[in-house]
């Protein structure tokens, strides 16, 4: 049986939330709510159970899932959908970003969360020109259908046509124009795609309503390794005082890919020592941000 979550170990800013993707954690589910436990947390942002993303569980496996959570105490803060993804470029059948939206517009009410994490698609040799308005066509049409789901998408800085500069991202949010499109902000993406995180995020900030952390470091030949909050070449601390700065009150999601990164040839899988470990580091830059962020502190 997983431990039981407690309370949280250090106070997160005002208003933010200590969470993590759990298949960073283990692959299987009750290796993730051990890992929230273990750190005390409970806030979960689901991308899969036993490798099989959200949408893709069978009905009888979901409502096990989704049953397991709640009696562990868990609130779901989002899902981690693969529409848009670095699997589905802007050249693919856009029928199966639609289908998964539906099957999660009903998994995410179950769930009792409204956010799903996006992307906005890989080129697939598209010229530039058809890659951008096939994307914002895409986006324009699943934040219609959000809107009638009730549900919140939140795009990441990660793969696609508005991934890595701040001005797409901002003319994505204009050309869709709804309520139900909002920005997620990965505080170390820019490392592993060759950009400074903090000017990309001042620039948009007031759109983002969710965030992963990691951190990264540049290896020898080019490579990017992962490393703990705090500990890499990101910047996250400076990403953390910015957010606070600028009233963000969402969840801080850990996402290390210390283990685990989906998008590589070889995946790996979770680590729970590696997870929590992370998950230390994150609540002691969250107590910095927070112990700097207090009126004594501010007055000195």
């Amino acid at each position: 049986m997983p431990a039981e979550p407690r309370a949280d170990r250090a106070p997160a800013a005002p208003g933010w939330t200590l969470a993590g993707i759990g298949d960073e954690a283990a692959p299987e589910l009750g290796g993730q709510l051990a890992a929230l436990g273990e750190l005390g947390w409970r806030h979960l942002e689901l991308r899969g159970v036993d490798g099989i993303p959200v949408a893709a569980l069978d009905d009888a496996a979901f409502a096990r899932a989704a049953e397991r959570i709640r009696a562990a105490g868990v609130t779901v803060v989002a899902v981690a959908a693969k529409i848009g993804d670095w699997s589905r470029p802007a050249t693919g059948d856009f029928a199966l970003d639609l289908a998964e939206l539906d099957v999660l517009a009903r998994r995410c009410a179950a769930l009792g969360t409204r956010l799903v994490r996006v992307m906005s698609y890989p080129s697939g040799g598209l010229p530039e020109a058809e890659w951008g308005r096939r994307a914002r066509t895409r986006l324009r049409a699943l934040a219609r259908r959000a809107e009638d789901a009730g549900l919140l998408l939140a795009h990441e800085n990660c793969a696609g046509w508005a991934a890595d500069r701040a001005d797409r991202m901002l003319d994505l949010l204009a050309e869709v124009d709804s309520p139900a499109l909002r920005l997620l902000f990965d505080t170390g993406n820019g490392v592993a795609h060759g950009y400074p995180a903090q000017p990309l995020l001042r620039a948009v900030v007031g759109h983002v309503v969710h965030v992963h952390v990691k951190d990264a470091v540049t290896a020898p030949g080019g490579g990017v390794g992962y490393v703990p909050p705090g500990t890499g070449e990101a910047g996250v601390a400076e990403c953390l005082r910015l957010l606070a700065a600028h009233g963000y009150r969402g969840a801080l999601s850990l996402e290390p890919h210390v283990r685990l990164r989906p998008h590589a040839p070889d995946a790996g899988r979770g680590d729970r020592a590696a997870f929590v470990g992370c998950g230390r580091a994150l609540e002691r830059l969250a107590a910095e941000v927070t112990a700097a962020n207090r009126p004594e502190a501010a007055a000195r």
